[in-house]
């Protein structure tokens, strides 16, 4: 049970007298929320997501919902009996692990997460990068300074990055009541099926979509120091010299690297925040407390 199921009727009404401005400020706002794998959890933490938000959309919100699926992937592939293989943190996709990627990711996945948010009373609609040439990739090059183990000679197979978001079909959906749930998988220029970092395409959305806010659920509280404790609020020149003096370190480069993209797409801030926490999208937009890193230009 949750302290506002627990609190009297006077309690629970002054929570949502205090969510007001908030609501008043994201009205008809469109929400970017990146729902990771790792922050997916079980299905009472899916659920629980769901219905966040369907509140979300029918509070004025526009959310749109782009989902990852590393854990639910390995474990497909794992079972099929495909070895996966790693490259300084990304999967090399070859023709039979694209496959893989798109059932899960499109099919299992993302209709997972339809139907939850449709039982909580939502109206949501799967969709991929695909659909209505959403989000056009281009093949995925390993930088030439990435690792020290040579890695930059690896060819990732079918890994791509966005290079053109088009929004046709988004801005057909968008204000009719209905969420929106992407699968991070695109078509090349070629006519290759690409694999696309959640991340990545969360934020390529963001931008094209102008979103007021992008939030990257992951397993972490945000941002931390050198103390490992929370950094409530951060900006671009701020984060650069994190990177720099080695407080950001590891998978947390690449994700305010996103960050910053978006930011420059005109995104108006992106925050990296815990999904694992129950509510923490509400708690970041509907309340005065916040939850995770806010990053702004």
């Amino acid at each position: 049970m949750t302290d506002v199921e627990k609190g009297s009727p006077a309690e629970r009404a002054e929570i949502l007298t205090q969510a007001l401005p908030h609501m008043l400020r994201y009205d008809d706002a469109i929400v970017v929320v990146k729902y990771g794998g790792h922050a997916m959890g079980d299905e009472a933490t899916a659920r629980s997501f769901a219905r966040d938000m369907v509140l979300l959309e029918q509070s004025g919100v526009n959310p749109v919902v782009v989902h990852g699926g590393g854990p639910q992937i390995g474990a497909m592939l794992k079972k099929l009996g495909i070895q996966s293989q790693f490259s300084n943190g990304l999967r090399v996709t070859d023709k039979p692990t694209i496959e893989i990627v798109e059932m899960v990711l499109c099919g299992s996945i993302n209709k997972q997460i339809v139907g939850f948010i449709n039982a909580e009373g939502g109206r949501a609609i799967g969709l991929c990068g695909k659909d209505g040439n959403m989000v056009t990739a281009t093949k995925y090059e390993v930088p030439a300074d990435a690792g020290s183990d040579g890695d930059h000679g690896v060819d990732l197979g079918f890994v791509g990055d966005p290079s053109r978001v088009d929004t046709t079909v988004l801005d057909q959906v968008l204000g009719r009541e209905l969420i929106p749930v992407l699968a991070p998988v695109a078509q090349g220029s070629d006519g290759a099926t690409y694999n696309v970092n959640a991340d990545t395409f969360a934020g390529a959305i963001a931008g094209a979509l102008k979103a007021k806010r992008l939030l990257l659920l992951t397993d972490v509280p945000g941002v931390l120091d050198k103390d490992k404790t929370l950094i409530k609020e951060l900006s671009v020149d701020a984060i650069r010299e994190l990177i720099a003096d080695g407080t950001i370190t590891g998978g947390m480069i690449p994700k305010v690297e996103t960050c910053i993209y978006a930011l420059e797409q005109g995104v108006e801030g992106v925050v990296i925040l815990d999904g694992k926490v129950p509510h923490s999208v509400l708690l970041e937009l509907l309340t005065d407390h916040g939850a995770g890193t806010l990053i702004t230009r």
